[in-house]
């Protein structure tokens, strides 16, 4: 009941606020717009305060980022770990991004799995790797890890797979998060299900916030079409969102994440505010 009070509060506040704007002569679209994109935001899941913001004016793309670069900036090569829950994908998005970037570029690519927990998950990789033609290694520890970024310093890309953490498994990987969030090469790329609850999902990221990761990747777009949670998270935490995978098929159901893609999925059509619309997959 406090918490319906509270929200009405909230909505009552909202309308005060875009009278307010109206007023001053900032809205361009009418209160009844503006407030059916509050509530159509809502329903696709952004953060409420961000809603209220896109509806006194404020551009969904403008608040938040997207880097589909990979590598540490300043880097002589790319490392790039993916770090995440379990079931997420991970496995084959690194086969993904081994596939699109370390095989395009023609520069030597290794794949690195310190997946120690799924044995199967490891052999998978192994045998996709195979496939791509690039080399392969399980290591077993944090140390092994090291040393082989070290044996493997001539290749140019490197891909790290590690184990899904559950919540009472994170202190088992503590060592594993300690290496990747210090390592100055690495960068950490925080694989998450866009069909997760908004809770859960910010409830993973905080939990996961001892990796340091640099960026969010989001897969199974293909399981729903609410995406406001995603600006919501990469807003929270000012961490840029790099790709988008919409499936199983190595490398294509993978692109690079766009501000257009994702605001026009969260903000829908409405009359009275007139957008571009774009398809993943799509040229700008």
């Amino acid at each position: 009941m406090e918490l319906a009070q509270k929200e009405l509060g909230e909505d009552a506040l909202l309308m005060e606020r875009m009278a307010q704007s109206l007023r001053g002569g900032r809205m361009l679209a009418p209160p009844e717009t503006a407030s059916a994109l509050y509530n159509l935001l809502i329903e696709n899941e952004l953060d409420r305060g961000l809603a209220r913001q896109v509806a006194e004016g404020a551009a969904l793309e403008d608040l938040f980022e997207v880097d589909s670069t990979l590598g540490r900036r300043g880097a002589t090569r790319g490392v790039i770990a993916l770090v995440g829950p379990p079931g997420v994908g991970k496995t084959t998005t690194l086969a993904k991004l081994a596939a699109r970037f370390g095989l395009t570029s023609r520069k030597p690519a290794y794949i690195l799995s310190a997946d120690v927990y799924r044995i199967a998950a490891a052999e998978q990789l192994r045998s996709l790797s195979s496939i791509l033609g690039i080399g392969f290694d399980i290591v077993e520890t944090p140390v092994a890890l090291a040393q082989a970024l070290e044996e493997h310093r001539a290749k140019d890309w490197v891909f790290i797979d590690t184990p899904g953490l559950a919540a009472a498994e994170m202190e088992d990987g503590a060592d594993l998060a300690r290496l990747i969030a210090s390592h100055p090469e690495i960068d950490t790329h925080l694989v998450l299900s866009a069909s997760m609850k908004p809770a859960d999902l910010a409830r993973v990221i905080d939990r996961y916030e001892i990796f340091q990761p640099k960026k969010l990747l989001f897969t199974r777009l293909d399981e729903t079409d609410r995406l406001g949670a995603l600006i919501s998270e990469a807003a929270r935490r000012s961490l840029p969102i790099s790709f988008l995978a919409t499936g199983q098929q190595i490398p294509d159901d993978l692109e690079p994440a766009s501000k257009e893609f994702i605001a026009n999925k969260v903000r829908g059509t409405l009359p009275g505010i007139e957008q571009p619309t774009r398809t993943l997959g799509a040229t700008a």
